[in-house]
């Protein structure tokens, strides 16, 4: 597909009259249907159902050059090589997918298929999957309960499903519900979008017409799926994350040297005790790493057990002001350069309090997927201070499970506004 594709666009830059500016469209084009999931092969696949993606990705790599185009005169060359690109993208789509059936008909390209819920319909989809090699998802076997008539064995429990993926070099795993409780899914569906498989789930009342559409959207005889987008390190996108982080953690520390300098002094002279205080945190899977933040207390032997320190009559003047411009948090940008944090992520805990919530909140330890950052969703969201942690886990998880490079920059933005209008409110 990705070679039918470069195939197609290069051919639309030629047909369109081999200027720079075509094959710079042909190759951006092409990094955007890559970074986008564009060559994972559906369960049903049907290239009238890729069409209307197609092109939306196609035209997006258009918008993002028009002003180029303006500049350069060459408007209607890109023009061209968008609507070549479109229908040759679609025409060697249809070709792959063709090959594809073929591969599966002749049990060339079979995926080992589990699937966990063994209702009646978790039944309905095994037995379509194992009657018809077109779909090439090969269902091997049940993961939990399963009813009477099942026509597969039972791999084993829902809690064994990291186990069972690598063991049988399971390529696709579908959630088909069945008499788990919904808690027993979520941390199900978490553990196995972290392996290199592809994950689907049943909506629930579909019946009722109530299903997604998109090209996450496929089916098995009737029976709607929804593909749930991997674990974040897995995207496409991921790499450029820590690059974001280290060039942008990096140029605020070398441009904001001198404030950092001047509020060094600032503090070491305000009280005794050191510049910077250091507190353990718990960051990316249980990691625990050493924070680095200004101090602004004159005193501070309990912090790794008192929950908060607003109004601490402890606070001096210069940590007053740190706190409400937020410049007692400039030196995490160093945590982030080394790489124990992100500049997005979920807030670290420390350890006292990680444990305590990972056994009272439902959902607190998956905030662990990601790494920790110095702001986050939650934070914009007002979730600071003493604030709901239940809240907290819930934007933290809905964050890691939707993440985007787009969606950090949001967030950055987001921080910067705050931070300036809070330096003109009330002490946080």
């Amino acid at each position: 597909m990705l070679g039918l594709d470069l195939a197609a666009l290069l051919a639309a830059a030629g047909l369109a009259g081999r200027t720079p500016l075509a094959f710079v469209y042909s190759g951006l084009a092409l990094i955007v249907l890559a970074t986008s999931r564009a060559y994972r092969v559906p369960i049903t696949p049907r290239a009238s159902d890729e069409t209307p993606w197609i092109v939306a990705h196609l035209a997006f790599a258009l918008v993002l050059l028009t002003p180029l185009g303006f500049v350069t005169a060459g408007t209607d060359v890109l023009l061209r090589c968008a609507a070549l690109g479109v229908v040759l993208v679609t025409l060697g789509r249809l070709v792959s997918l063709a090959v594809v059936r073929r591969l599966r008909r002749s049990r060339v390209l079979l995926e080992p298929t589990v699937i966990l819920g063994g209702g009646r319909i978790g039944v309905e989809i095994a037995r379509a999957l194992s009657e018809d090699r077109n779909f090439g998802a090969i269902p091997i076997g049940f993961v939990g309960s399963v009813s009477e008539n099942a026509p597969l064995p039972v791999l084993g429990g829902i809690d064994q499903l990291d186990r069972i993926i690598p063991r049988y070099a399971v390529r696709r795993v579908i959630i088909a519900f069945g008499p788990a409780h919904d808690a027993e899914l979520v941390r199900a569906l978490r553990r196995a979008v972290r392996h290199d498989v592809e994950v689907h789930v049943v909506p629930r009342f579909f019946d009722c017409g109530i299903t997604s559409e998109g090209p996450d959207a496929d089916d098995v005889r009737g029976i709607p799926l929804y593909r749930v987008r991997c674990a974040a390190p897995r995207a496409p996108a991921w790499r450029f994350k820590r690059a974001l982080d280290v060039l942008v953690a990096g140029g605020v520390l070398g441009l904001a040297a001198p404030i950092v300098g001047l509020v060094a002094v600032a503090v070491r002279f305000s009280s005794p005790g050191p510049v910077l205080f250091r507190q353990q945190r718990v960051g990316q899977n249980g990691h625990r790493f050493e924070i680095l933040k200004f101090r602004t207390l004159r005193r501070n032997d309990d912090s790794d057990t008192q929950w908060s320190v607003n109004g601490d009559g402890r606070l001096t003047p210069i940590g007053r002001f740190l706190r409400r411009t937020s410049l007692d948090e400039l030196p995490q940008l160093w945590n982030v350069v080394r790489g124990d944090m992100s500049l997005v992520g979920p807030r670290p805990e420390r350890p006292f309090f990680a444990e305590r919530f990972g056994t009272e909140v439902e959902g607190y330890d998956d905030r662990h997927r990601l790494p920790v950052g110095v702001t986050g969703w939650a934070q914009v969201h007002g979730l600071r201070g003493d604030t709901s942690i239940e809240d907290r886990a819930r934007f933290d998880n809905h964050y890691i499970e939707n993440w985007s490079m787009w969606r950090d920059v949001v967030i950055l933005g987001r921080t910067a506004a705050e931070v300036v209008r809070d330096s003109r409110g009330p002490d946080r």
